[in-house]
């Protein structure tokens, strides 16, 4: 069942949803009673003849970090130095690594290496709503219910990012093709792809001494001969039964759930603990630095997307503080430290790294010292896997406002993570009514991102 933490350490967004989303998922299968057997199935599925295709591509995976809430583009990587101290804030700016470009006092770690991403300072649309613009932006559609507290997945209809990169690239080794932490992203469904391209949930925070996937974790209780009577009887069932459809293929795709969680290579993907403490204390011990590390471990293994919800972005009131503290300098140090390891590692190149919010923060600081939604001016932050790097693209007015130059789209963002995959954006799957539905509705490829 669901565990619903009212109280006063239920911080929350100003729409009614908590920051750790009200949820406990665990293998509820809130996602469509998604199991083990059917990720394993998408993984198979996923692999076509249009693979040969995908080989021009450079990323073979996408380590998608969302800012839940709203990160402030002006108090962050578009400052306006120039600007009344009511639009540019609180925060000085500092000289990056690339000459003339400048980032706030409090992204330091990511202002040294600005020559190994590119900041997109134009992207812009019109939905306000934390909720609904987060719906947008993960499926490219424009939601038809209003903002507020909305069930997870809100996209029951079409299908996310994230299980679209499942559906066409499939998990390229032991672990499942897409993978949420350290909760569900609030729009992250299949939609009408089906349960078994929904996002394996890690319903667990890494930063915390005692982390574990509970869903590789076997039945307390349970020793090792009672496992294997119980295969032993599964087998025994199965045996002279012709199973036709669907019923054949649960049959064979329990049989590898069982092989994934006993594999020694699956376990060993999740033991965050087994990284070196230098390597962790690296990332940053907070919970996005974690996840963050979480997640290159998980394209290590073989994920393809990695949805990384940070929530907490919401600051109204007395911004300023929360955002010096609590929010910036995490995500800061996470971002960084991600780019330079995937960069050592050999896997840059091959991992495309996005980090966004579902809007950026109003121009003019309000009466309470915080900033309020705006969507019309966002900043993007893109890295490796075929992105050319040291960019600015883009810019805003004066006030961070909206954008002067290079406007980019929901359906452009959408478009270019796709076509950095090696993914057909144009390709279409039927809807529960049979209607045709592209991956993509529109946009273009983000000029000069691609290397």
């Amino acid at each position: 069942m669901f565990e619903i933490p009212f109280g006063p350490y239920a911080s929350r967004r100003c729409d009614g949803i908590s920051r750790r989303h009200m949820f406990r998922l665990g293998s509820t299968g809130l996602f469509g009673a998604l199991s083990l057997p059917q990720l394993l199935r998408a993984n198979e599925a996923a692999q076509g003849p249009e693979a040969s295709s995908r080989s021009r591509a450079k990323a073979t995976s996408c380590i998608f970090i969302f800012l839940e809430g709203g990160p402030p583009q002006q108090d962050m990587w578009d400052p306006k130095p120039e600007a009344p101290a009511e639009i540019r804030g609180a925060f000085q700016t500092i000289a990056t690594r690339t000459p003339g470009v400048f980032f706030s006092e409090h992204c330091r770690k990511s202002a040294e290496i600005t020559d190994k991403f590119t900041v997109v300072r134009s992207h812009s649309h019109t939905d306000n709503g934390h909720s609904t613009g987060y719906y947008y932006l993960m499926t490219g559609h424009k939601p038809t219910f209003p903002d507020g507290e909305h069930p997870i997945p809100t996209n029951t209809v079409f299908p996310s990012l994230g299980s679209y990169v499942s559906k066409e690239l499939g998990s390229n080794g032991k672990v499942p093709a897409y993978v949420n932490l350290p909760h569900p992203m609030s729009a992250g469904g299949s939609g009408f792809l089906g349960a078994e391209f929904s996002p394996f949930v890690i319903e667990a925070d890494p930063s915390e001494p005692d982390f574990e996937v509970k869903d590789l974790g076997r039945v307390q209780g349970l020793s090792d001969s009672r496992v294997a009577l119980r295969q032993r009887l599964l087998s025994g069932l199965e045996q002279g039964r012709q199973r036709i459809g669907r019923a054949a293929a649960m049959s064979t795709y329990y049989a590898k759930a069982n092989t994934l969680m006993n594999s020694p290579e699956a376990r060993k993907a999740f033991q965050i603990q087994a990284e070196p403490v230098t390597v962790r204390e690296n990332y940053g011990m907070t919970q996005i630095g974690q996840c963050a590390l979480l997640a290159r471990r998980m394209v290590e293994a073989g994920c393809r997307f990695v949805g990384l919800d940070a929530p907490g972005w919401d600051v109204h009131f007395n911004c300023f503080p929360s955002l010096a503290n609590d929010l910036i300098p995490p995500a800061d140090r996470a971002f960084a430290a991600l780019i330079n390891d995937l960069e050592e590692r050999g896997l840059l190149d091959s991992t495309l790294v996005v980090m966004m919010g579902e809007m950026g923060r109003t121009p003019r600081v309000n009466a309470q010292a915080g900033r309020d939604h705006w969507s019309m001016a966002q900043s993007i932050i893109f890295a490796g896997g075929g992105v050319k790097p040291g960019q600015i693209i883009g810019a805003t007015d004066a006030q961070a406002a909206a954008p002067l130059s290079d406007p980019v789209s929901v359906a452009d963002v959408l478009r270019t993570i796709h076509t950095l995959l090696g993914i057909d954006s144009t390709k279409e799957y039927p809807d529960p009514l049979g209607r045709p539905v592209p991956i993509v509705n529109g946009g273009n490829v983000i000029p000069g991102l691609i290397a």
